[in-house]
């Protein structure tokens, strides 16, 4: 549509990559006793000399209860991303790059809903996966996963030129999970935004579902945005163990 392509092509989404580490442990070795070159016998040389080396001590982390990911693309329904973007320019998603698919993946929706002298809806929808290792020296999968969706939270509330911003408990997404809701003005519109993040063991979830009404449609109630990315991130969390049986 012609008023107002312009303006969505400046609408981007980008997805952080999680990084994880690997550390290796070392030992020691200890020597024997014996005459030196000056044929001494010193007792307290000796004596040191068969003193045994510390044992260390080996860290347990509890093992990572996923080790897949879903096909982001695959993991909301057709018919949740239908309803929740009518006119999507690619129905089945656009895949999200990544050098991994095993720790980190995602999927977006777009599109434009042009109701004539109605005005027009656009809307967005993007999911992301990332899956975290147990490591002796990171901790366990789902600590990991915890501490990320403290920062993820963390960031999202931070969003500038967020207003109304609301975080809320999400209750029955995965193990955890949190929604914030805000609003944002850009291309000279209102967007309603509900950003979702929620653990499911070492996975950690991310989904952002907005939209806006064009010339004069109006915009999209806070409850309605909400209950989509509410619907969306349940299916979301649930492929993960989907993909795991």
């Amino acid at each position: 549509m012609q008023r107002t392509a312009p303006r969505l092509t400046r609408i981007l989404a980008c997805a952080a990559v999680p990084v994880m580490l690997v550390v290796a442990g070392c030992s020691s070795d200890s020597g024997g006793s014996g005459s030196g070159a000056s044929g001494s016998k010193d007792k307290g040389a000796s004596s040191a000399s068969a003193t045994p080396s510390p044992k260390q001590t080996t860290k347990t982390v509890e093992p990572a209860k996923f080790a897949k990911l879903p096909e982001a693309c695959k993991a909301i329904s057709a018919r949740t991303t239908g309803a929740l973007v009518p006119k999507a320019k690619t129905k089945n998603g656009t895949p999200a790059v990544s050098s991994d698919l095993g720790s980190r993946t995602g999927c977006s929706w777009n599109g434009l809903d042009d109701k004539g002298v109605k005005g027009s809806q656009y809307r967005w929808l993007d999911v992301s996966f990332y899956r975290y290792e147990s490591d002796p020296a990171l901790g366990s999968g789902q600590e990991r996963a915890q501490e990320n969706l403290a920062k993820e939270l963390a960031k999202i509330e931070q969003t500038p030129g967020a207003t109304k911003l609301t975080t809320t408990p999400a209750t029955g997404i995965g193990d955890e999970a949190k929604s914030v809701a805000y609003r944002l003005r850009k291309t000279n519109e209102d967007f309603v935004y509900d950003s979702i993040v929620a653990r499911t063991g070492n996975v950690l979830v991310l989904l952002s579902y907005n939209g806006a009404g064009y010339a004069g449609a109006d915009t999209p109630s806070d409850k309605t945005v909400m209950t989509g990315a509410v619907a969306a991130a349940k299916e979301a969390v649930a492929a993960v163990a989907a993909a795991n049986k």
